[in-house]
């Protein structure tokens, strides 16, 4: 019976383990097909992968992935089929991807799906500005221009169109139980409401006069006089010991001025009232008193209750000023040293720089490219373009010399015609024996280049400035002594003296737009001279330390004149020798000043790397004072070596702003 049982459970145990091993061999079949239709799925799925942020194809959550490193998958995808974990291989596999991958270094790993990610020059990029601490976007602009919505200014409709709430219509029950309890109050006599004071009668004099009226007023403007301190312990004739001196201190007090003593009566002890003397300073003091009374007659001040809106001149809004330069528009680039002077074409195609670095260059002014570079003898002070639409020509001052360009810029005919008139120069049968400067007409390859004349100056020149018809041209030289300025003509090629003693150190000099008028700036003042007449005009006090650079208005009355002590003055000549209005709004030296010829716009360039554009109105009626309102601050160069904006000059046409500093920038504002 025994065996029967055993054989039994023997033949149950082999067939078990049979229906077990036919079970596991049937599984590991369908695993594995279903491990290559699951990868084919994964590969249709990664081609046609999108890179939406919907499309997520390891759907576990937010879990830790450390969770499956015991399982051949990493989570599961849409249709719930298992994501096999890519293949790893050891360190040694590691090193020979890392020498032969060229992409090695921008290659991360996924932790959700397991696979290696190769990062693009974007997603770099990115993670380098966020190392050094910087916006992630580099085409964000953190400093955009402030848009005031809630401004101080008071406006008629408000900023937010929020409708009122349902509150305001309804009664407050608070306020009701108030009120009723005061009615309560009232009516049983607890609150009795003010009474009204009945209007008085007023009376006045019917027969008064001047006279009277005057009275009237002092005596209703009568101020008391102050009272006078009330006697203390020590000035009691009976005082207590405490308050009387010594011997030593009554000596000392005696010893002592009158104005030095604390007190102004020595503290004495006397038994009863009628044995205290007479007071021996007595008629003195009173004498002192009423004196006092009549030297220092007391007034009543007035305070007059002034609105500080009415002390605020009222200005018109920037924004109704337009047009005036506001944004930068181009940035022309190719100067190696400060740029140091600029000047525009009278077309306002064309724009000359000249700077340190030997170098002066023609720019288009539209397309900012540099047509010409012209290399000189050394560090360039002042390129000014001949005023007269006529003629192309460019003065050029270089240390000692002034060379005259032909620029060959623009329509042939006028290239042609300047040369003719340059040309049509015929040298006189008899020279002067002493000569100013030395003038050279020019051949071979520097007439090739475009240099037509050069004046040789015995000192370094400084500035050069055309008058408005473009025959005459003047030139500053500081060190020249007597002949610090000199007066060129450039068709007879002469050149003359006019000031034989300059009074000062001459900065500057400027030609008259429409008269025969000089200006001439030294360090603290401006003269203005009649070139007709040979006599000064004028001679304005700029209350300047040292002035820098002038300008005159289109119409030739309004003057402006910058300094290095960060100020400049509106001077209107019809009205006075000193000026109209001094503007403070740099913080360093100004270096130059400008007018536009068409628009009301004035500028002025500083050391501080700014250049500040304001509204100059200047009316046709004498008895209205000019307009002078700031109006925009323009930013954009560096400040290098203490230097900044060095020059600056309008369009001759267009709202628009050239400026040149010392970073080797020329900028333009429109």
């Amino acid at each position: 019976m025994m065996r029967r049982i055993v054989m039994g459970m023997t033949m149950k145990i082999k067939k078990r383990k049979t229906r077990k091993r036919k079970k596991a061999s049937k599984q590991s079949k369908e695993e594995t097909e279903g491990e290559d239709t699951k990868e084919k799925d994964e590969k249709d799925e990664y081609e046609y992968d999108s890179s939406d942020e919907e499309d997520i194809r390891n759907t576990v959550g937010n879990i830790p992935m450390q969770w499956y490193n015991d399982y051949p998958h990493i989570g599961y995808d849409l249709d719930g089929k298992q994501i096999l974990q890519p293949a790893r291989g050891d360190e040694l596999d590691d090193f020979l991807n890392k020498m032969e991958n060229p992409d090695y270094w921008k290659t991360v790993k996924d932790k959700m799906t397991g696979k290696n990610v190769v990062l693009t020059d974007e997603e770099i990029d990115i993670i380098e500005r966020m190392e050094k601490g910087r916006y992630p976007d580099k085409n964000y602009d953190p400093y955009e221009p402030y848009v005031d919505t809630f401004t101080s200014e008071t406006m008629i409709h408000p900023v937010t169109r929020r409708p009122t709430d349902k509150r305001s219509f309804i009664p407050s029950l608070l306020e009701k139980e108030k009120v009723s309890r005061l009615v309560h109050a009232i009516r049983m006599g607890w609150l009795k409401p003010s009474k009204k004071e009945g209007e008085k009668p007023e009376f006045y004099l019917l027969w008064e006069n001047d006279d009277q009226a005057a009275i009237s007023k002092r005596a209703n403007m009568h101020i008391p006089a102050p009272k006078p301190k009330l006697p203390g312990h020590g000035e009691s004739y009976n005082p207590p010991p405490e308050y009387l001196p010594t011997e030593e201190e009554a000596l000392v007090w005696k010893e002592q001025d009158p104005e030095d003593r604390k007190v102004s009566v020595l503290p004495r002890k006397y038994d009863c009232l009628r044995r205290v003397p007479a007071y021996s300073q007595y008629i003195r003091e009173q004498f002192e008193r009423c004196l006092d009374l009549y030297l220092c007659p007391r007034q009543r001040k007035m305070r007059v209750q002034v609105n500080p809106e009415d002390l605020i001149p009222k200005l018109p809004k920037p924004m109704e000023l337009q047009p005036f330069p506001t944004t930068q528009a181009l940035v022309y680039k190719g100067h190696e040293n400060l740029v140091r002077t600029i000047s525009v074409d009278p077309s306002g195609q064309w724009l000359a720089s000249g700077s340190d670095d030997n170098m002066v260059k023609l720019w288009e002014v539209v397309s900012g490219r540099c047509l010409q570079t012209i290399p000189v003898n050394g560090p360039v002070q002042c390129v000014a373009w001949c005023p007269n639409a006529s003629l192309t020509l460019l003065a050029v001052a270089v240390e000692n010399s002034v060379h005259i360009h032909n620029t060959c810029l623009g329509d042939k005919v006028l290239i042609t015609a300047t040369d003719n008139v340059i040309n049509s120069y015929e040298a006189p049968e008899e020279e002067s024996a002493k000569k100013l400067v030395n003038w050279q007409a020019l051949e071979g390859d520097q007439l090739d280049a475009g240099l037509r004349l050069t004046i040789q100056h015995p000192k370094p020149v400084k500035q050069v400035t055309w008058h408005g018809r473009g025959d005459y041209l003047a030139t500053v030289q500081p060190l020249g002594g007597s002949a610090q300025v000199l007066i060129h003509q450039l068709s007879t090629r002469r050149t003359q003296n006019p000031f034989r003693k300059p009074k000062g150190l001459v900065q500057c000099v400027l030609f008259h737009p429409t008269r025969p008028f000089f200006f001439v700036a030294t360090q603290k003042f401006v003269r203005v001279y009649n070139l007709l007449k040979q006599e000064l005009t004028k001679k304005l006090l700029t209350n300047a330390k040292w002035v820098s650079s002038i300008a005159v208005h289109p119409g030739g009355d309004n003057l402006l004149v910058g300094s290095y002590d960060a100020r400049l003055s509106w001077f209107d000549m019809d009205l006075s020798t000193k000026p109209y209005q001094t503007l403070r709004h740099h913080r360093r030296a100004v270096r130059q000043a400008c007018y536009h010829r068409c628009y009301p716009l004035f500028a002025s360039a500083s050391d501080d790397g700014t250049v500040i554009v304001c509204h100059g109105m200047v009316y046709s009626d004498l008895l209205q004072n000019p307009l002078i309102v700031p109006v925009k601050i323009l930013r954009g160069h560096e400040v290098r070596n203490d230097l900044g904006v060095l020059d600056c000059q309008f369009h001759p046409t267009q709202p628009w702003l050239f400026s040149s500093a010392a970073d080797c920038t020329i900028r333009l504002f429109t």
